[in-house]
């Protein structure tokens, strides 16, 4: 068993969010708002072990369910999505 920490992946569906901003808010290295709409923007859909804690609680956060968290292996969709 390897102590190498698990990938963690994120992804976004703009479309379901609510831009309530507790992603941003909650971990502000990982997710943005953007300008125009004040939706989700996915800054690191693969954020670094030091920020993969306050992403996970972003996800929990997040009132419309648009974020998706998948610790597996490179398995599921990131970046953006419009």
């Amino acid at each position: 068993m390897s102590d190498t920490p698990q990938p963690l992946l994120l992804s976004v569906d703009r479309g379901r969010c609510a831009g309530a901003g507790m992603c941003a808010l909650t971990a502000p290295e990982v997710f943005d708002q953007d300008d125009e709409e004040g939706l989700v923007v996915l800054l690191r859909p693969a954020p670094a072990p030091e920020h993969r804690a306050a992403a996970r609680t972003a996800v929990g956060l997040c009132p419309a369910g648009a974020i998706t968290l998948d610790p597996g292996e490179g398995r599921g969709r990131l970046g953006t999505e419009s």
